[in-house]
């Protein structure tokens, strides 16, 4: 059983910084990819950015705002998020594919409320 564990959300005025972490545990032989999505009310949820290996990827709405990094050591990802804008309020949410078992599985966290208001 894996189990991602996500902290940083809250509320930051348009323009500020905000930085999610999430920290995977549990039996896991390798982890192939983490990242984050978000959901905001009435939308479906979407990819912000993730790392898999040397690549990283961005939704276009965060390229030059968003910084993902991952500590492999800690098996944590973060999401820095610099100038936040009105439109990033979402339910911010980990995402982990990792190998268990000689199986692959995707795994979620609960959700980090970010809210960009002033």
């Amino acid at each position: 059983q894996v189990q991602l564990v996500e902290s940083g959300g809250g509320l930051v005025q348009p323009g500020g910084s905000l930085r999610l972490s999430c920290a995977a545990s549990g039996s896991m032989f390798s982890i192939n990819l983490m990242g984050w999505y978000r959901q905001a009310p009435g939308s479906e949820r979407e990819l912000v950015a993730r790392s898999s290996g040397p690549s990283t990827n961005y939704a276009d709405s965060v390229k030059g705002r968003f910084t993902i990094s991952r500590d492999n050591a800690k098996k944590t990802v973060y999401l820095q998020m610099n100038t936040l804008k009105p439109e990033d309020t979402a339910v911010y949410y980990c995402y982990v594919n990792a190998v268990v078992g000689g199986i692959e599985y995707g795994f979620w966290g609960q959700g980090t409320q970010v809210t960009v208001s002033s």
